[in-house]
């Protein structure tokens, strides 16, 4: 299945680091956040990839265009030539299709702007770029072609630190407990779409707004909870968190290195 990645947002919430550069290019480790998520669903045989672009284009198209395999690869040195012998690669399969989408432009009208590329195709995966996860993709996949409805996509948990607050008309508290004990779950940003999902979606529209209240309203869309890891890269503290699993050597979305997966 193609993979619609929805790339072309400012990130404002996330300036400390993304001012100069998109929020997707921003690096955990030696590579960017949107390298970790295309490197994820690489691994379950979904190569052929559509970023839907907006602020700072070029930046991933310089990054693609001059990829240095190297940095995340094993490799022999040539000292007569000085050219890198790799010993692994990472995206020599890998389809890239780049389409400017609108600096301004939402969810919703990015993903009408690449309808164009996904002719033919009976359905496709759409991500926002900026979420990491363990799901079992195939697992989502099975239970979005099990329902045979228009939209699925995966919620979880929030792990976010704050407080649901239940209150009288008087303003008097009845109840304040933390999110994630709340029961509450959030869109994680892993999508499955049949091509029907256009004929729901009008020009200028976001995309989780009034298409998908129309979808409800259809009974057309489902949710597949995932009680693993999910992290968004949302702030500078989320990314301080995504950094350290990392550093420490235990991310748990780089399931292409877990051995029988």
């Amino acid at each position: 299945m193609k993979v619609v990645l929805f790339c072309g947002g400012l990130g404002m919430r996330l300036r400390e680091v993304s001012e100069s550069i998109p929020k997707p290019m921003v690096p955990i480790g030696y590579r960017p956040i949107i390298w970790h998520l295309m490197k994820y669903y690489a691994h379950y045989g979904h190569k052929d990839f559509i970023l839907a672009l907006g602020h700072r284009a070029d930046t991933f198209k310089s990054y693609f265009l001059n990829y240095q395999e190297w940095l995340s690869n094993d490799f022999t040195l040539d000292g007569s030539s000085g050219r890198p012998d790799l010993l692994h690669t990472d995206i020599h399969d890998w389809k890239i299709t780049f389409a400017d989408t609108g600096v301004n432009s939402n969810i919703g009208m990015r993903l009408k702007a690449v309808e164009k590329y996904l002719e033919g195709e009976d359905a496709f995966l759409a991500n926002y770029s900026d979420g990491l996860t363990d799901l079992p993709l195939d697992k989502l996949i099975s239970f979005f072609r099990e329902k045979d409805k228009i939209a699925s996509f995966m919620s979880v948990h929030t792990g976010q630190s704050f407080h649901t607050v239940t209150l009288r008309k008087d303003g008097m508290v009845e109840s304040i407990q933390d999110m994630a004990q709340a029961g509450l779950t959030i869109n994680g940003g892993f999508f499955c779409f049949k091509r029907e999902i256009f004929d729901y979606l009008k020009p200028g529209e976001e995309l989780v707004h009034e298409p998908f209240q129309r979808l409800i309203a259809k009974g057309e869309l489902t949710a597949y909870h995932h009680n693993g890891f999910w992290g968004c890269m949302d702030t500078f503290k989320d990314k301080q968190l995504l950094d350290d699993l990392y550093a420490k050597g235990d991310a748990p979305w780089e399931v292409w290195k877990k051995k029988g997966l």
